[in-house]
């Protein structure tokens, strides 16, 4: 991995990093710079040719000129040499500018798709700690917003940089090489040049990051009300959105216009400056015409002035690219520092095909990052290969919490998980993975085809008859029929062209088709109706045989056939047992039981007991 990103590194740094994505481009990169350069090389050949047409016009017939390569040419000869010599710039400024621009847009395009990829790849790694403190609207806004920043800095501002960087360099040499002295009253300015770009760089940097966050807060908010734009609409949220997103816009708007203004303001300064050296260094030439002590010619001080009148375009779009590389260097910032990211630990090596499903937890304690309340204490469990076990309690008792450690969502410190006897972590991360099948209540479908979504990842090359075999498994297989398309029909974003129970039914035909030696059920049948229900519980009696199984539900008849059923409470384990034997207990479960019964309905939940 490449050096990481600190808070507090600069932005030469972190630029140089960006331009280390170029190497792998590097024959583009020296093709444009080559094209640049043919293109600055015709910058100071305009002045010498203004210099020949001002000798020729004023010369008369008594004049001869050198040309280089061409030898001593007279002015009749000249007639035809300036405009061929205009036509002959014209194609070499053509080719030069062509070649530059279309090679490092190979460049720049490539290291943007690169490091997006390179982005994109790093959140796929990170830990669920991660996603968990930061919200996705920000996230996806470094992906579009931020890499589009990087986007101007390795393309428009390497473009600009270069091409006119290399033009004032070829006008300057020409300065020089036609009166060094009069080019030293011109080079004289750039301090004072310097000095106001390094006082607005400093500020354009502070704005760019508090327009990066702003468009963070924009992209959030959006994202937030297209997903939940069902809840928005049932409950009159419109307002409320409409007003907190007016809010995001103008922050992000005032921000942008305030980059302008700085911008606005230094442009024409630096021009103001570059002008007064301009008018300084046009009183030196006719003073020292007028006083007889210039050796240069009448065409040469107008070709040397001439060239002196060509820098102002390019150190005046030299200036104006500085919002854009400070823009592109605070978003390269935000992207490598989450290409830094610590991804999630894997320090496991030991890979099996597939384990028998014996499951130990001992003296398990667990407390998420940031909070001072353990979400565990003190778990100790036994599940041999094939049991089902339940876990019912209140909401935050820590079923879920301990769900998500099996897989290592989130890795544990105190006690130990073992599976087959070896503790988790000594699995490879994908290998354990592979032995656990996940459902939970939150079920993610990608808008995609329905063969697509069960056969989902690692299932992607199983065959059709195999997918449909899941999905009747499932009892998914009576309404995908009745779709227009059958198993090629696009799901939509989420799900949502798909009910509840059908989007829940899809994640079991996934599960079923994993066939994995763990199965983890974490309120798989709570978005079911009671019809819907029936169904699958048939479906899951089924994958549940031979298969170690950790249920969490609300429903009684999803638990009563568990071999032990737990009730948690505040991260502990307070019972446990057979169905039987937990009402002999004649505590929370049982309370749970009668309740269940007297109101006739299978709705009934361990957190209305429990609480």
């Amino acid at each position: 991995m490449t050096e990481r990103s600190r808070p507090d590194e600069n932005g030469l740094a972190i630029y140089l990093r960006l331009l280390g994505y170029v190497r792998p481009y590097w024959p583009f990169f020296a093709l444009s710079i080559l094209g640049y350069l043919i293109f600055a090389l015709s910058q100071p050949l305009f002045p010498k040719l203004v210099d020949y047409f001002t000798t020729a016009l004023i010369g008369g017939d008594q004049t001869s000129t050198t040309i280089w390569g061409l030898g001593e040419v007279t002015p009749e000869q000249l007639i035809t040499l300036v405009p061929l010599g205009m036509v002959c710039i014209a194609l070499f400024r053509g080719i030069g500018s062509f070649m530059g621009n279309y090679y490092l847009a190979k460049v720049s395009l490539g290291v943007v798709h690169d490091l997006r990829t390179h982005l994109f790849n790093a959140m796929l790694r990170l830990p669920n700690r991660f996603f968990d403190d930061n919200n996705s609207g920000h996230l996806i806004s470094r992906i579009t917003y931020n890499v589009g920043g990087v986007t101007t800095a390795a393309t428009d501002a390497i473009k600009v940089v270069v091409r006119e960087g290399l033009s004032v360099l070829a006008i300057l040499g020409f300065l020089f090489w036609t009166d060094w002295k009069l080019t030293l009253i011109f080079i004289a300015i750039m301090p004072v040049i310097a000095g106001v770009v390094t006082l607005t760089s400093k500020r354009f940097k502070k704005l760019s990051k508090k327009i990066q966050n702003t468009m963070g807060d924009v992209t959030h908010i959006a994202s937030e009300t297209i997903t939940s734009h069902r809840v928005v609409r049932s409950f009159g949220g419109e307002p409320y959105e409409q007003n907190r997103f007016l809010a995001a816009s103008i922050d992000n708007t005032e921000k942008g216009l305030k980059m302008v203004r700085v911008g606005a303001i230094m442009t024409p300064t630096l021009q103001l400056i570059i002008l007064c050296a301009m008018a300084a260094l046009m009183y030196a030439v006719l003073y020292l015409q007028n006083m007889g002590g210039s050796s240069n010619t009448p065409g040469e001080l107008v070709g040397f002035l001439t060239a002196a009148g060509l820098l102002p375009k390019p150190l005046r779009q030299l200036s104006e690219v500085i919002p854009n590389i400070q823009r592109g260097i605070v978003a390269a910032q935000s992207v490598f520092e989450l290409v830094d990211e610590q991804p999630e630990q894997d320090e496991g090596t030991l890979e099996v095909e597939r384990v028998e499903g014996t499951l130990e937890i001992r003296n398990l304690s667990f407390t998420y990052p940031n909070s001072d309340r353990p979400a565990l204490q003190d778990i100790n469990l036994t599940i041999k290969a094939g049991e089902t076990i339940a876990l019912v309690g209140r909401s935050g008792s820590g079923k879920t919490t301990l769900a998500s450690l099996l897989p290592r969502f989130y890795n544990h410190t105190v006690g130990d998980i073992l599976l087959d006897g070896v503790p988790i972590e000594q699995y490879k991360l994908k290998n354990l993975r592979k032995h656990i099948a996940l459902v939970t209540q939150q079920v993610s479908l990608f808008n995609d085809t329905v063969a697509n979504n069960i056969a989902y990842g690692d299932l992607r090359d199983c065959d059709e008859e195999d997918i449909r075999l899941a999905a009747r498994s499932a009892y998914a297989m009576e309404f995908i029929e009745e779709m227009s398309d059958g198993l090629q029909t696009l799901v939509g974003e989420n799900g949502v062209l798909l009910s509840g129970g059908q989007r829940q039914r899809l994640a079991i035909a996934r599960a079923i088709l994993k066939d994995a030696p763990l199965l983890i059920l974490d309120e798989a049948t709570s978005a079911l109706d009671t019809e819907s229900e029936r169904h699958i519980q048939s479906a899951l009696d089924n994958i549940m045989k031979n298969r170690t199984t950790l249920v969490i539900a609300h429903r009684l008849s999803t638990i009563e056939k568990a071999n032990r059923i737990l009730v948690m409470d505040h991260g502990r384990v307070v019972e446990s047992g057979t169905h039987e034997e937990l009402l002999a207990l004649n505590g929370a479960y049982t309370r749970l039981h009668h309740l269940h019964h007297e109101e006739g309905s299978e709705a009934a939940t361990v957190t209305e007991i429990i609480a």
